[in-house]
């Protein structure tokens, strides 16, 4: 056989085998996790579980540890390539990075310019939220806040909870939530505000302390089945999109705080507590959001 007859064999059988590898690897899928505590199942108020000073906080953020792993677990049992976790209570420095699935990525701290939501863009195929919670003033609802706890927020005219807030930054990029564990209340509503997501209910609040709790192992059971399914109803679920431009309102608890966010160039002040920006789209409104978050008025 002539030298460029074999040449050209072999390069065929070289193409041949690196298609015949690709087609056995799974395309790539990667996943955010967006991890708050007040909804971990067994969470009931900040003064014993969910803050660093509380009598079980070490136990809880071992479990919000433990919760986050079983979404791990679901998010590659459905196909996930890659897991991304964004620890997003307090100080955002809760989950036990030594107990914490060795599969997966972990973000910690603040600030961040996309806050809850540090890591998404285009290239992600699902969003999962655990752990998460109501929104201010909800009734029947385990700590039911958005953000600092003294705001209450609105996209474009819609009341939101922080999982609203969040699934709009990832919208933007074209990704749907497909999962969120919590109490009864953000269960309920994340379905109204996103269509037919999976939920874990792993409490039931009967108010905003009160709640009757599961045990752990089946929170995790509950959670780490719903990631599953929902990773792969990715397909069928659509990203939560805000249109273009946004309308943040935040109506604050106190006055001050509003006055001096109304100071920077671009924002107007309807009502004494009260303070209106328009963002180009969700980044520049995440970003606009993590800046006065961090204002602390004296």
């Amino acid at each position: 056989m002539p030298r460029w007859s074999r040449d050209t064999a072999f390069a065929a059988v070289v193409v041949l085998a690196a298609a015949a590898l690709r087609a056995q690897s799974p395309a790539p899928l990667k996943v955010l996790i967006s991890a708050d505590m007040e909804g971990v199942g067994g969470v009931s108020t900040w003064s014993v579980q969910a803050g660093s000073k509380g009598r079980e906080y070490e136990k809880f953020r071992e479990l919000m540890t433990k919760e986050v792993n079983a979404a791990v677990e679901g998010a590659f049992a459905a196909g996930a390539t890659e897991v991304v976790v964004g620890d997003s209570h307090g100080d955002a420095q809760n989950i036990d990075v030594e107990l914490l699935d060795k599969r997966a990525r972990l973000i910690r701290a603040w600030p961040r310019p996309l806050a809850m939501m540090q890591g998404i863009d285009a290239t992600f195929g699902a969003v999962v939220f655990v752990g998460y919670h109501a929104a201010e003033g909800r009734p029947a609802a385990t700590l039911s806040h958005s953000f600092s706890g003294t705001i209450e927020v609105e996209l474009d005219g819609v009341p939101v909870p922080e999982a609203g807030f969040n699934a709009a930054i990832a919208g933007d990029f074209g990704v749907p939530v497909v999962f969120l564990s919590g109490d009864q209340t953000i269960c309920g509503d994340a379905k109204k505000l996103f269509g037919p997501i999976e939920t874990a209910v792993v409490k039931e609040a009967t108010g905003f302390y009160s709640a009757t709790m599961i045990h752990p192992e089946e929170a995790q059971r509950l959670i780490r089945e719903g990631v599953r399914r929902g990773v792969a109803r990715r397909g069928e679920l659509k990203p939560y999109r805000i249109a273009h431009p946004v309308t943040l309102r935040i109506r604050y608890n106190s006055v001050v705080e509003a006055e001096v966010v109304a100071m920077l160039p671009g924002v107007e002040r309807p009502a004494g507590n009260v303070i209106v920006f328009r963002g180009r789209d969700m980044v520049e409104v995440s970003k606009f959001f993590e800046a006065i978050s961090n204002i602390r008025v004296q």
